[in-house]
């Protein structure tokens, strides 16, 4: 058996669909075929999980070259590092990827390996290391990676301070179609980080205008335009700024921040009326985002600035009255929090199966939790954190599912055991019988090539007789020595019949001697025939009779060791959750923490300005009754005069 029932007992069985060999090509390795289908739908921990059992047993033979897994042994390497790395197991993925570069392989193998190693480093923050490994690629590199490599590569030089030469390579990777958009902003910043703010600008601006993209490229032109709005603000050039962040979609990510940042550039061109436009807009969105909630106090601003007091009052009040609804959010969700209900929110596998799960945390209605927390959960960091924990609670359930798994093996082994023990007493009095049958035959057999091997030198008709010739041969052997000496003519006569009829038996035995040896030794390959029949039934025997004993003999020990580790394993497991989900709960509360001080600060700037807008509103007020009274008071002294007259 190419895979015995311990590694089952870790691994499990799953269905496998793989593709038949083409003509003259290796054998296919099943295990390493279904290694990969795991991982072509994102099953990655499946995927190791079998990769490493096969080349765990491939390494242990004593012959691995027989093995079905050898001609692929250099792509099951590599491929061993690739599923680690998308696993996020960069540690041992760089092992695994390193041992490749160091191996004897293609040159397109070992510079998509240094490209990967590369990866991992800058996603690690260690741009030199990252450098270093694509100093390494060289020769003939894999076409689906080329631009990816170049764009790496940039990306690293920009990591690194070397924006000049970022800004070469970013420069030649315009036309690549797979990196539209994102070739283009990241020129743009690469030209700003070297310090040529005018050429970054205009480069933004390409990146901002650039069309037919996908759903990724639309959000990074968005961000061009973002970034080249807040530049242009920062140079006074409002105008310029109001175009680039009007090209920003409604509703893309960026659209809320593009908003608040069109109205900041109307107010900084002391245009306050224009300002109320994106900043109305903005107000009515979803008030958990920092961007609305800075609309919300600038838009009465806006209304202050153009003396609009009452209005900008009325604005405040409710700003006021806003902060202190998103304050109590606040802290509910500190609580549920501490009180553990953020990570069971988190691990729902509703959410879990849906691309936008962030997003949809929001229509769940006992989550509070999670309102302030879009953006620390959309970051790359805190995603990393969360879906550490996410897969400790998937190795978790895993580690449930063995161990409840052993006592269904035991229950396996027992109906084994239970079905074969009864029968074996029987079948081993068939094989000693078979086994003596097959004695008989061989000593038959060795008898009997023994005896024509000699006849070849000293022939021997008389063994050659048939039964029937050899009871004649004996009879007359025996009426021979009955009679004896002749002492009578009857005597004489009978013993000449005898003599006669022994001839005539000698006759056939020596004229047909050359045809019965040749048809023994038909007869005798005939026998080999039937011996190696028997002795085919016998090794049949040997190894289903061994592969009865195997099913149920002699796992106990390793159940129970098995046991013992899924058990320790599931005791570190449970401490590592919680220091993790500590980890994630801390975060959150210092993000909520620091939204809640920034609450505070909006919420008492709101209530100044309601006061000041208010006593501005009462005292413009006053004014005006002031005045109209006044007038009034004319008008009237004007009608009494006439009147007089």
């Amino acid at each position: 058996m190419k895979r015995p029932l311990t590694s089952l007992l870790m691994l499990g069985l799953s269905a496998c669909a793989v593709a038949a060999p083409h003509a003259g090509e290796a054998p296919r390795d099943l295990y390493f075929d279904e290694a990969l289908y795991h991982a072509s739908q994102g099953r990655y921990f499946e995927a190791l999980e079998r990769l490493d059992a096969e080349l765990g047993q491939h390494y242990r033979l004593d012959e691995p070259a027989l093995d079905s897994l050898h001609p692929y042994i250099n792509r099951a390497e590599f491929s061993v590092g690739d599923f680690e790395l998308r696993y996020r197991m960069h540690h041992r993925a760089g092992r695994a990827i390193q041992a490749v570069l160091e191996g004897d392989v293609d040159d397109a193998v070992r510079n998509e390996a240094a490209y990967r190693l590369a990866r991992i480093h800058f996603q690690k923050d260690q741009p030199e290391a990252a450098l270093q490994a694509l100093e390494r690629i060289s020769g003939r590199i894999p076409a689906p990676i080329r631009e990816d490599v170049e764009f790496l590569r940039a990306n690293v030089l920009m990591a690194t301070g070397r924006s000049a030469e970022a800004v070469e390579v970013l420069d030649r990777l315009q036309g690549a179609e797979g990196l539209k958009g994102f070739s283009a902003y990241n020129l743009g910043i690469a030209l700003l980080q070297d310090g040529r703010k005018a050429e970054a600008l205009e480069q933004l601006d390409k990146a901002g205008r650039i069309k037919g993209l996908q759903q990724e490229g639309l959000a990074v032109r968005d961000k061009s335009n973002l970034v080249l709005g807040a530049l242009l603000i920062e140079s006074s050039e409002f105008g310029l700024a109001q175009a680039a962040l009007d090209r920003v979609r409604m509703e893309g990510p960026y659209s809320n921040q593009a908003l608040l940042s069109a109205g900041w550039a109307d107010a900084s061109a002391e245009n306050f009326e224009r300002a109320l436009v994106p900043w109305s807009l903005l107000a009515e969105r979803e008030l958990t985002d920092a961007a609305v909630q800075e609309a919300v106090l600038a838009l009465p601003y806006a209304y202050s600035q153009l003396s609009v007091h009452g209005q900008a009052a009325q604005l405040y009040g409710r700003a006021v009255e806003i902060f202190g609804d998103e304050l109590d959010k606040v802290d509910a969700s500190v609580r549920h929090i501490r009180e553990g209900r953020f990570l069971e929110v988190l691990v729902r596998e509703e959410i879990r199966q849906n691309k936008d799960w962030v997003i949809r945390l929001r229509s769940l209605p006992e989550t509070p939790e999670t309102f302030y927390l879009m953006s620390l959960m959309a970051s790359h960091d805190f995603q990393t954190a969360l879906q550490n924990y996410l897969d400790l609670e998937d190795l978790r359930k895993k580690l449930t599912a063995w161990h409840s798994s052993f006592d269904a093996f035991e229950d396996m082994i027992a109906h084994r055991r239970a079905y074969y023990e009864p029968r074996l007493p029987g079948l081993d009095g068939d094989f000693r019988e078979l086994d003596s049958r097959i004695r008989l035959r061989l000593e038959q057999r060795e008898r009997i090539h023994q005896r024509l091997y000699g006849m070849l030198t000293a022939p021997r008709p008389d063994y050659l007789a048939t039964a029937d010739e050899r009871v004649l041969l004996e009879t007359i052997a025996g009426l021979e020595s009955q009679l004896g000496e002749v002492n009578s003519p009857d005597e004489a006569a009978l013993k000449w019949r005898v003599q006669r009829l022994k001839g005539l038996l000698r006759w056939d035995l020596e004229t047909e001697y050359h045809e019965r040896f040749t048809e023994a030794h038909e007869n005798l390959a005939e026998l080999e025939q039937v011996i190696d029949a028997m002795e085919a039934q016998y090794q049949s025997f040997v190894r289903t009779r061994q592969a009865a004993m195997h099913s149920y003999v002699g796992y106990d020990t390793q159940i129970e060791r098995l046991r013992r580790r899924v058990r320790l394993a599931q005791d570190e497991l449970q401490v590592l959750m919680a220091r993790q989900g500590h980890l994630l709960e801390t975060v959150a509360v210092n993000e909520l923490s620091e939204r809640r001080q920034r609450l505070e600060a909006y919420q008492g700037q709101a209530r100044y300005a309601f006061a000041d807008s208010y006593d501005r509103a009462a005292k413009l007020q006053a004014e005006e009754d002031a005045a109209g009274a006044a007038e009034a008071a004319d008008g009237a002294g004007a009608d009494e005069a006439e009147g007089a007259g």
